[in-house]
This record gives C-alpha cells, structure tokens and sequence, in this order.
C-alpha cells in the first residue's frame, strides 16, 4: 500500500507525543485523509506491526501511536531533526 504524504511536520510530532494510541481522527489529521477506505488500510497496517511486536491497545478503535508511525515509515527523530533545521533556517 501507498502511504500518503503526512501534512505537516510539527502536526505528526504533536500527535505523537500527545496521544499513545490514535484512532480515524488522527490519521485523518496526519495525512489530511477523509476516505474510510485508506484509513482503515492505515490501522491495519499498524495493528499488524502491534501483533508482530505483540502489543496490545486499550482502545478497539484505536492503534498503538509507535506502532503505527513504523509501520508507515515516519522517524520521529527523522521528523524532529527536518523540523529542528525548517526553524533554524527561519521557514
């Protein structure tokens, strides 16, 4: 599956430091995607990365945040350090 391009650096942070499990409303933030279809190609990609790593989710809903961001390539430190170099360079 394609993943989408998320929508904005400091938005993926903030989802994942805010919140250890996400559910439709956060990937649809992330990715700026309205189409049930693709969000539930999303979640289970990452529930499959959580059975893999044997990781549980206290809501039915929702996936495990770390989980999820591996499971669609996003680095966090990747992200903080592109974000870290946009304010250096004041864009």
């Amino acid at each position: 599956m394609n993943i989408p391009q998320i929508t904005d650096i400091d938005i993926a942070i903030s989802i994942y430091y805010r919140y250890s499990e996400i559910s439709a409303k956060e990937i649809i933030q992330l990715f700026n995607k309205h189409s049930k279809s693709t969000v539930g190609r999303l979640k289970k990609l990452a529930q499959r990365r959580m059975i893999e790593e044997n990781v549980y989710t206290y809501g039915m809903y929702k996936v495990n945040t770390d989980c999820a961001y591996r499971a669609w390539g996003l680095n966090i430190e990747d992200l903080e350090k592109r974000r870290n170099k946009l304010q250096k360079l004041r864009l």
